[in-house]
């Protein structure tokens, strides 16, 4: 028998550590090659690291929530014969997770009606992403429907144990990817299932550890607001004649995506940013410089199982409210199962973030850093207003209201800047013809 060691390879993306947000296996378990020892995230992405050997895993390093050096032991596994010590990278999968903060389920979902909700993303920055105007409703670990035995569903012999230690049956735990239910999903199904205990059981307390994404979004969130001087400036918008536009364009019967309120809000935000490009910026504070983007690459807060991201819309200005739609869609699902690449969850210039129905009569969206300015559309209600009548006068109408906020860094933005910028994009909004032009 020799022992093999298996130290943390150097994943190709310059970081120096990386950290351990899953553990497949636990001293004493076997493993063959290629087995999956531990999901260890960088800044940039989740990589499951792979055994290179067959045999029995002797120990392992150190606990979830751990940062482990590059090049460091991570496990050591017993092997028959004398195979020495061990640098191979094994094989690695990476699944992408997010570059900024990113978060992990607010989606902007083409496809939801103006209240969709876009969550606030978490990327390195602040923000993350989600739905319709963004995305609705926060995504969450669902049910799998019809019976399916505890036997049939692939996880780690770790996660069967914390499974039964829990009383949770794995039939019910949606796997985040590949089958295979990991303690991510586990923890996932927890936080959307608070309630869940086993039959005749009273729910125990539990401590959580802040691991993860879930770490990565309250490091850039507290970054974020230690950093920056936010102040936020709402406004309400009369989207009567937009909603009918809306509903005009998706009746034509015509082969393309169904329209939300998201990609119209994004065409008229993109069209007022070149008047005011302190808006479109980012902001180098080591450096002590802004730099004012002349492309708009809009990022969207998106909800994601593993929390708050932030894809982004390259050159969303070039864009219609068609191609609009269709993209916002691609990058939701792709944030959503973790197939987004890590060039698609960062570079963003400005971003847009909602809670959809949830939204309430206004939000404080964090800016999502190095960004200077995050703009939250909030739930449209119906009420009553004074509007003319035609002859002079005015009469009463029912109308569609929705109010805006945006929050900007205060050491770049001014207050007079920004509600400029909110009146400018006001006015298109209400003159929906003008979107359109």
């Amino acid at each position: 028998m020799a022992l093999y060691t298996f130290r943390l390879p150097d994943i190709g993306e310059g970081i120096a550590e990386a950290e351990i947000v899953a553990w497949h296996v636990q001293p004493g378990d076997t493993v063959g090659e290629d087995s999956p020892l531990a999901d260890m995230m960088t800044d940039k992405a989740t990589v499951e690291m792979e055994s290179p050997v067959a045999g029995r895993v002797v120990s392992i390093a150190g606990e979830v929530g751990d940062r482990i050096p590059i090049g460091s032991v991570l496990v050591e596994i017993e092997v028959e014969g004398d195979v020495g010590e061990g640098t191979s990278t094994g094989s690695a999968r990476t699944e992408t997770t997010l570059q900024k903060p990113t978060p992990v389920r607010p989606e902007p979902v083409e496809g939801r009606e103006p209240g969709a909700e876009v969550a606030q993303g978490a990327s390195t920055s602040s923000a993350r992403t989600e739905p319709d105007h963004l995305p609705a409703t926060p995504v969450r670990p669902e049910l799998v429907e019809g019976p399916q035995s505890n036997a049939r569903v692939l996880a780690s012999p770790a996660v069967r144990q914390r499974a039964r230690e829990l009383g949770i049956d794995l039939a019910q735990v949606r796997p985040s990817q590949d089958g295979r239910v990991r303690h991510g999903d586990l923890d996932q199904f927890l936080a959307y299932n608070r309630s869940y205990a086993p039959a005749g059981a009273a729910r125990a307390d539990e401590q959580v550890k802040v691991i993860g994404l879930r770490r990565r979004i309250a490091e850039n969130m507290a970054a974020a607001k230690r950093a920056i001087p936010h102040f936020t400036y709402v406004e309400e918008c009369d989207v009567t004649a937009l909603e009918e536009l809306r509903a005009q364009l998706n009746a034509g019967g015509l082969d393309r995506p169904r329209l939300t309120m998201l990609p119209l809000l994004i065409v008229a935000i993109c069209r007022t940013l070149p008047q005011f490009p302190m808006l479109n910026a980012r902001y180098d504070d080591e450096a002590g410089v802004v730099t004012r983007h002349g492309a708009v690459h809009m990022g969207m807060a998106t909800q994601t199982p593993g929390g708050l991201m932030v894809p982004v819309i390259r050159d969303a200005q070039a864009k219609n409210p068609w191609a609009l739609a269709q993209e916002i869609a691609r990058l939701a699902e792709a944030a959503r199962n973790g197939t987004a690449r890590a060039d698609e969850l960062s570079g963003s210039t400005f971003t847009i973030t909602s809670l959809g129905p949830l939204g309430g009569v206004a939000t404080t969206p964090v800016i999502n850093r190095p960004e200077v300015a995050i703009i939250g559309p909030n739930r449209i209600v119906e009420r009553p207003m004074f509007v003319p009548d035609g002859l002079g006068g005015e009469r009463i109408a029912k109308r569609k209201l929705m109010n805006i906020s945006i929050s900007c860094d205060h050491r770049v933005v001014d207050g007079w800047d920004a509600a400029s910028f909110v009146q400018a994009v006001k006015k298109l909004i209400e003159t929906p013809a003008l979107i359109l032009a």
